[in-house]
This record gives C-alpha cells, structure tokens and sequence, in this order.
C-alpha cells in the first residue's frame, strides 16, 4: 500500500477582520455627581408635595388654596418654561463655540428666572397683605409656603450660580471649551423647571 499525500489548498485572501471593540464613553465624575444631587432633591420635593397634599383639606379655617391667584401664577410659569428653552439653546452655541449667541441665551435665562421670582415675590405680598396668609396662620399657609418657598430657594441658587458663570464668560475666564460647567448648571435648571411643573399642578390645579 503505498502513502497517500493529502494537500490543503488554502484560498490566497485574508479572512475579514472584525470590526474594533469601541468603548463607549459613559458618564464622568461631575455628571454623576450632579445627577446623585438631583436624585436627592426629587426625594425632598417628593415628600413636601405628598405632606401638602396630606393637610391640604385638614385645616379649613382661614384662607385656603381658593385665594391662590392662577393667572398671575400662569403668566410666571410661562416664563420658567420658556427658560428651559433658552438655557438649551445657550448650551447648544457652546457646542458650535458662539460664544455670542451663548451670553445671549444665557442671559435670557436669567431674566426669565428673574421674572419668575418677582411674580412669586408679588403673589405673597398679596396672600400676606390682602388676605392674611402667612406660614403660621393655618396648616394650608404652612405647607404652601414651605413648599413653593423650597422651590423659589432653589432658583434663586440657580439664579446666582448662572449670573456666576455670564460674569466669569464675559470676563473671558470661561471659554466655549469650558461646557462641562454650564452644562451641569442647565441639568439643575432643567430639574428645578421640572419640579415646579409638578408643584404648579398640585397647587394650583388639584388643590383648588
């Protein structure tokens, strides 16, 4: 019997490679750091409009939510929202480095939240002086007040943090490189946006 040779033709290409492994870039220290701190804030805000809801028909003496005025209130709410689209837009022209259109923005923001702020400040001069509601006078005041006051806190933080960075950019310390920054300030007014959405309709619509 004589030996039988076996010849393997191997084909003359290269076998295709696969494509490379990408890895993609999850969230750095900041972000997660920002979102951990909103995460915390929705917890707080949580339990203040569940306590408002709790006493919101306890204490009926004195006055109530009917003295809330819905269309002022309506009005500054437009502004808070419009914000939320000034600040996209403001962020958006970091990102295409017009440095320009992102003070404009930016600024259009503040004036808005600003607006907000004063309408919040008129609407309890009127509740104080015409109709004699106050954070002691009834379970009602006191969880209306602590709770839309929580949330007016929280903007004027973003307010003054916001005026920071339009100085610091005007000044030129801040370029449109530096995103990251104004970047996180928009996720919280994003947020503080967000929950006055849900304050605006607890307060205004279902406890009326």
């Amino acid at each position: 019997m004589s030996d039988a040779t076996i010849t393997v033709v191997t084909p003359d290409r290269k076998l295709p490679q696969p494509p490379p492994i990408r890895i993609e870039p999850g969230l750095a220290a900041n972000q997660w750091g920002m979102l951990t701190f909103l995460a915390s804030e929705a917890s707080l805000f949580t339990t203040l409009i569940v306590v408002y809801l709790a006493y919101l028909k306890v204490d009926q003496e004195g006055p109530t939510a009917a003295v809330l005025s819905l269309p002022l209130v309506i009005g500054t709410t437009i502004c808070l929202l419009t914000s939320s689209v000034t600040v996209h837009l403001a962020v958006r022209s970091l990102g295409l480095n017009d440095r320009t259109a992102f003070i404009r923005w930016w600024l259009a923001t503040i004036v808005l939240g600003i607006l907000f702020l004063l309408g919040t400040a008129y609407e309890w001069r009127e509740l104080i002086v015409e109709h004699g509601l106050t954070i002691s006078r009834n379970l009602f005041g006191s969880t209306y007040f602590t709770l839309v006051g929580f949330h007016a806190l929280h903007l004027s933080a973003g307010v003054l943090v916001m005026l920071i960075v339009l100085g610091l950019t005007i000044a030129r310390l801040l370029t449109t490189k530096d995103r990251a920054g104004a970047e996180l300030v928009s996720w919280y007014w994003h947020f503080v946006d967000a929950v006055w959405v849900a304050v605006f309709t607890v307060v205004y619509i279902v406890g009326r």
